[in-house]
């Protein structure tokens, strides 16, 4: 049975899953929690899609979703997956046949909504052929393809309907022989969601992908997005996300791997700068902003303070390995607290950055 962590333990400590693998990747049985997006161009332009798949890559996704929504496509998507950096899923909906052919054109795991998918010998035939030549298949649950029987005995897309959903669709996969799969019970609703997958969570040992569908775009998709995942994360549920918003592929995946980050669950450089007051003579965000974009290509697990005044920096920033602490026209670069120079603000950040440089080569 499975039992939630206590608050204090970061990371969390897992909920037990079986592993999926899916191309390098491995879901499940305790892997780093990995991150996910989905191109948003058209399947059938294969050069726009690899060089979204290829950015979300470099941003840091170690699976990218691509939709098959047509016979028409399929010639791109085997471009899509013959050039792809990482493992690439297909994602179905509706048309068994076109799962077929994805998995014939190169497809890493298949996703199907088993509420549209059709009956047991559709299926089965998806599942045969994903298991003919090694791949795994995401049963994805979705409060607005909930199986007919379901909404009329729960009234509407309950977290007990969805659950209930789930744990039917992994027992019609494992009833045809096949236990290769992951589920994802996805919802707009934050409450919705939660409740859905804790229930699952206790009841199975099928590995988790997790998501807020429809979460929207900016401060507000990324706020649900994090409530939502950061809840169940914390809990030790989820064993792979995808942050779904209206936005580039490469924002999604930042947005993924800030909320692991922010849970200790995977490592990398962390910024740190204040929200600003009166006592700020600067103008700190566009300071903050190049920053950030520069550590976006360091992989060390350094903290960076940014900090408007003496106040915050670098007294209450002295944990950080290296920062900047503005005041008026010069700065201070200091380095756990201790003072290495001062600078000019105009060349403020400049001189933080080559700093930070040397600390992530040394």
């Amino acid at each position: 049975m499975y039992s939630a962590p206590q608050a204090t333990d970061f990371p969390p400590q897992r909920r037990a899953t079986r592993a999926v693998r899916v191309g390098e990747v491995i879901i499940g049985a305790g892997a780093p929690v990995s991150v996910q997006t989905m191109t948003k161009t058209d399947t059938a332009d294969a050069e726009a899609t690899i060089s979204q798949v290829q950015a979300a890559a470099a941003a840091g996704a170690q699976l990218v979703r691509v939709a098959v929504p047509s016979q028409q496509v399929l010639d791109g998507f085997a471009q899509i997956t013959a050039s792809s950096p990482v493992p690439i899923v297909a994602d179905i909906h509706f048309d068994y046949r076109l799962a077929l052919e994805a998995i014939k054109q190169g497809a890493a795991k298949i996703r199907i909504n088993p509420g549209n998918i059709g009956d047991d010998r559709r299926l089965g035939a998806v599942l045969e052929a994903a298991s003919e030549v090694g791949i795994p298949v995401r049963l994805g649950i979705n409060a607005g393809s909930l199986e007919q029987d379901l909404r009329e005995k729960y009234g509407h897309p309950t977290a007990e309907a969805l659950c209930e959903s789930a744990l039917r669709s992994v027992q019609r996969a494992e009833n045809l022989g096949f236990f290769d799969i992951v589920v994802s019970i996805k919802a707009s609703s934050v409450s919705t969601m939660v409740a859905a997958n804790r229930m699952f969570a206790r009841e199975s040992d099928v590995p988790l992908h997790l998501g807020i569908t429809e979460a929207g775009f900016g401060t507000a998709g990324v706020a649900k997005s994090a409530v939502g995942l950061g809840l169940l994360l914390a809990e030790g549920i989820g064993d792979t996300l995808r942050v779904s918003l209206t936005d580039n592929p490469v924002e999604e995946v930042r947005a993924g791997r800030a909320i692991l980050q922010s849970l200790s669950m995977i490592s990398g450089p962390q910024l740190v700068s204040c929200p600003t007051c009166g006592r700020c003579k600067v103008e700190l965000r566009p300071i903050a902003e190049q920053v950030q974009e520069a550590l976006q290509e360091i992989d060390r697990p350094i903290v960076v303070a940014v900090m408007g005044c003496e106040v915050n920096g670098p007294g209450e920033a002295k944990e950080a390995d290296i920062g900047l602490a503005c005041s008026g026209d010069y700065g201070v670069i200091f380095r756990h607290g201790e003072v290495l120079r001062r600078v000019k603000i105009s060349q403020a950040a400049q001189e933080l950055l080559a700093e930070i440089r040397n600390l992530a080569t040394c």
